[in-house]
């Protein structure tokens, strides 16, 4: 199924669909994409983020476990150990530290660690100055933080973002420019967050099929998100009225 036009609906109406992709998402990591020792969330508040993410956490073994060689037994089956083929890839010179912080981290209290989220762009996202501003802010601190991020931008650039979210990224990280291919507006990016930050860029457009993107769960060592198929049953079970608008 081709990616969709979104600005042609209301805001409400994507909203909606969001809700049903992130939490497919969820299912397609839980139900056999992910090692056994981790586990997805959707629509959890992780670190002071949220609500519009899912968040991707491990439960850190107890010091007798990692002392006697018993921790995690890792389901590396379904781990690609590979660079993941983009498009683009970006990476930066050194470790990444923002001269400016504008938020706390916050972490969970209960024992698990978080170590990637997912973000799919919103409308809301880039409605305003501050707005987009936060959105930015978030994706920093998750980078200095070396938790890995991918990003989803189903929207064209907005004057905001005018090559798009990933741009708008990169020139706060490394301080040089990216240019989105005039033919392919729409973003789609994994960082691999660790001494140095990789950025796996692959842009698309309305009418494309969505490739499957890596999730990193830790350097070199990734899954592979279905976002076709998970874009596809969430789709599916939206109202017809609003399907048959977007596919006219």
């Amino acid at each position: 199924m081709p990616m969709h036009d979104w600005t042609r609906v209301p805001d409400g109406i994507f909203h909606a669909f969001h809700h049903e992709w992130i939490s497919e998402i969820s299912r397609a990591l839980n139900g056999g994409l992910l090692p056994k020792d981790y586990y997805a969330l959707p629509e959890q508040v992780a670190a002071g983020f949220g609500p519009d993410v899912l968040t991707l956490q491990v439960p850190r073994p107890n010091d007798d476990e990692s002392s006697q060689g018993g921790g995690s037994d890792r389901a590396t089956s379904v781990l690609t150990q590979s660079r993941p083929q983009t498009r683009f890839v970006a990476e930066t010179e050194g470790e990444f530290y923002r001269p400016k912080k504008s938020s706390i981290a916050v972490r969970h209290v209960n024992g698990d660690e978080i170590v990637a989220m997912i973000e799919i762009v919103s409308p809301g996202n880039k409605a305003s100055r501050r707005a987009f501003q936060a959105f930015l802010d978030k994706a920093f601190e998750l980078i200095e933080r070396r938790i890995h991020l991918l990003i989803v931008d189903p929207f064209p650039p907005s004057p905001r973002d005018p090559n798009g979210v990933h741009a708008a990224i990169w020139e706060d990280v490394q301080g040089n420019s990216f240019q989105l291919p005039a033919d392919k507006p729409l973003t789609l990016v994994a960082y691999e967050c660790d001494l140095t930050t990789r950025a796996y860029i692959e842009p698309v457009a309305v009418a494309d099929a969505l490739p499957d993107m890596a999730l990193f769960l830790e350097p070199n060592r990734c899954v592979m998100v279905p976002l076709e198929k998970t874009y596809q049953t969430a789709f599916d079970v939206m109202p017809r009225r609003w399907r048959d608008v977007l596919q006219s």
